[in-house]
């Protein structure tokens, strides 16, 4: 049985760290080039497998070299591939993050085939045997259908639309989660106000702020928490590092201000590292939280 199930992109990223993010008509020196996996919701998965969760992962890839080695570390990570489509003759998307001396990122990629999974390409019995689905920015069909199903199997929903969330229609998967994740320039496009009496006031928001840490809205209250000071070496993957951990931490303890300090470490220690597939796992998480008190 999948314990958490993911549900969107999975890309390959090509790395490179550059002395500066290059302005129009401007010029940056690569200092480093590395490949791995990435994709938020591949992300996501490998980061709960870290955590000791057993996590599957619904996505699409093409049958090319990118799209073996994205299969390949995600299987080595013990994330489930049952729900994962190998598109024939296809390209997997590929993303290539420039990141700057300050752990900064831009990313430059093609979609390719990470978005090849339609409704009628769904095994629903494997969304229903999940206790906790988590959706990220996907065909908003897709997306709908997922959230419908989990719900009506009972299993929470949590959802971290991304920055095309101004561009895409998601109301049906927003209005079926349980927890969305949100940065500050996606919630301001969430909430036209305030959380309170807002139309999420029903359910779990929580805001990442990046460096300076996240809050939490729920219905019985808000919590903050100032984040972790640490030497930023790349932000990428760091929000879905916080995702994970909120996630796993939640599951676990049901706890939502302990789930903010976890979710932060998580986040901290992703960007304190080289890569978006480098969040810690749970003894290392332990270990980071326990040095501090």
């Amino acid at each position: 049985m999948v314990g958490v199930l993911t549900a969107g992109h999975v890309n390959w990223d090509v790395t490179l760290r550059v002395d500066r993010l290059p302005q129009p008509d401007g010029e940056a020196a690569i200092r480093s080039q590395r490949q791995s996996g990435g994709g938020s919701a591949a992300n996501v998965a490998a980061a709960l497998s870290g955590l000791d969760l057993e996590a599957g992962l619904v996505g699409s890839v093409g049958d090319d070299d990118n799209g073996l080695l994205a299969r390949r570390e995600l299987e080595d990570a013990g994330v489930s591939l049952d729900g994962l489509r190998v598109v024939s003759g296809a390209d997997t998307a590929v993303k290539y993050l420039l990141v700057d001396d300050d752990g900064e990122v831009a990313v430059l990629g093609n979609d390719g085939v990470n978005e090849a999974v339609g409704p009628e390409d769904l095994d629903e019995s494997r969304i229903r045997n999940a206790d906790h689905v988590h959706l990220t920015s996907q065909r908003p069909e897709t997306a709908a259908r997922i959230a419908t199903v989990a719900s009506e199997a009972g299993s929470t929903i949590s959802f971290d639309p991304g920055r095309r969330l101004e561009d895409r229609d998601y109301g049906d998967a927003l209005a079926a989660a349980d927890v969305l994740f949100a940065n500050d320039r996606e919630v301001a496009a969430l909430l036209e106000d305030e959380y309170v009496d807002s139309a999420f006031g029903d359910r779990v928001l929580v805001v990442k702020h990046g460096s300076d840490g996240a809050n939490v809205h729920t219905p019985d209250g808000s919590y903050d928490h100032p984040g972790f000071d640490v030497d930023t070496v790349d932000t990428a993957g760091a929000g879905d590092a916080f995702a994970a951990g909120f996630i796993a931490s939640t599951l676990s303890h049901g706890d939502v201000e302990r789930a903010l300090e976890y979710a932060n470490a998580c986040g901290a220690l992703t960007a304190s590292r080289e890569g978006a597939r480098s969040a810690p796992t749970a003894d290392a998480v332990e270990t980071f939280l326990g040095a501090r008190y």
